[in-house]
């Protein structure tokens, strides 16, 4: 670039080049950026002394690129061209608002819906948009900033991530089916109970073999049990007391607190994994979703240094 600045007098002599090119009249070119006419006429001749060749042809009343002014308008062209999208790409993005958050039904209902109002009172000026999935969509093809996942962050190693919550399952009924039974339930009774069974599609999750297995129990799953594909719809069930379900506790803290759900059989699974936030390592977050990602993490339990 030390070269360029010895051959032009400034970069914007290119600007008033490019226009004066562009109309070939340096008085319309003069209207369009502002200047008089013996200003572009001025730059015009500073730049054909620098570079040591003319530029434009002159007449009495008009002008016209000369071959190598039209060789070198044209590479200016394309080159402020470049420069100009490039230039209003990036103040887009500055200037953009919207923020899309990728992540499971459950997530979105149960843990980011109830934070809306306060997600809108701290973050007034950004308008989040949840996309919700069966699947853990994949940030990068899709365009999306942000995304919930639950696991082991060594298994996407494509995105940054930060913790949320760790995963943490217990068993949950509503107070009257445990009020049916009569008296809370020991651990090893709750294989002869009534449980609802969740059957995610694509997603991994812990299920009743793998919760009672880690207790030290063995279970088989009985004939025709209750399956439910959707944990939204599990956890409605559950609260309508057709019986006993897994519950994640970031999930399902609010229900627990307020007495619609209860802990039943006094055992508690700590998988080692957890829900995080990840975003893709190969592209910028705008300011927007970084304030989003902050927000999420701050509203976790999780803590994870950001990068």
């Amino acid at each position: 670039m030390q070269n360029l600045k010895r051959l032009l007098p400034s970069a914007s002599s290119l600007v008033v080049f490019e226009a004066a090119g562009r109309h070939e009249n340096f008085t319309r070119a003069a209207d369009e950026l502002g200047m008089t006419q013996a200003a572009v006429s001025y730059a015009i001749r500073t730049m054909e002394d620098q570079l040591g060749v003319p530029l434009f042809h002159r007449s009495h009343r008009a002008v016209e690129l000369t071959e190598a002014g039209a060789r070198f308008h044209a590479d200016v062209s394309a080159g402020l061209t470049r420069i100009q999208k490039s230039a209003e790409a990036i103040r887009a993005k500055g200037r953009e608002t919207n923020v899309t958050l990728a992540a499971s039904t459950a997530f979105a209902s149960m843990w980011m819906l109830p934070r809306i109002n306060l997600l809108r009172k701290d973050l007034p000026e950004i308008d989040l948009r949840i996309q919700t999935s069966v699947r853990d969509l994949d940030l990068e093809e899709e365009a999306i900033p942000l995304g919930i996942r639950g696991g082991d962050p060594s298994a996407w190693p494509q995105y940054h991530s930060a913790m949320l919550a760790p995963e943490v399952v217990c068993a949950v009924a509503s107070p009257s089916f445990v009020d049916a039974l009569g008296k809370p339930p020991l651990l090893a009774e709750m294989t002869g109970l009534r449980l609802i069974h969740l059957e995610e599609p694509v997603r991994e999750a812990c299920d009743w073999k793998e919760w009672f297995a880690r207790a030290g129990i063995d279970y088989a799953r009985p004939y025709r049990p209750l399956i439910i594909n959707d944990y939204v719809l599990v956890i409605q069930a559950v609260l309508a007391g057709e019986g006993i379900a897994l519950g994640w506790r970031h999930l399902i803290e609010p229900q627990v607190r307020s007495g619609a759900l209860m802990p039943v059989g006094n055992y508690v699974l700590e998988t080692g994994n957890a829900f995080y936030v990840v975003w893709p390592r190969s592209r910028e977050l705008s300011l927007p979703a970084r304030k989003v990602r902050d927000w999420l993490v701050g509203q976790g339990t999780g803590a994870s240094d950001l990068p």
